[in-house]
């Protein structure tokens, strides 16, 4: 994408700021897109995976947590949730900071 000249060199060089910063926010957009946090529980019987917006992109169950009974279980899948949030945050974290150098 080429940036506009007006032939004002102030505010040829602020648009041309501003051009790479839209095009580092829109890279770091499309990665925060990809990202999945992860989370076990249960010696790894309970896998989740989250998208940053906290939505549920995938839950592994494996067949022999079903033996730990329902509370049991249902502990292990919040747990892994619980982990899964906190993997996609440090990522998004991670993320931001190189755009933002904070």
């Amino acid at each position: 994408m080429t940036t506009p000249r007006t032939g004002d060199p102030e505010l040829d060089r602020a648009l041309a700021e501003m051009a790479a910063r839209t095009a580092e926010l829109e890279e770091v957009s499309r990665l925060l897109e990809e990202t999945r946090g992860r989370g076990e529980s249960a010696g790894g019987q309970v896998v989740v995976e989250l998208k940053p917006t906290g939505s549920l992109a995938g839950l592994r169950i494996d067949p022999r947590a079903m033996r730990l009974g329902s509370q049991a279980l249902a502990d292990a899948i919040v747990e892994a949730f619980r982990r899964a949030e906190d993997d996609v945050a440090g990522q998004s974290y991670d993320l931001a900071k190189t755009v933002f150098g904070t």
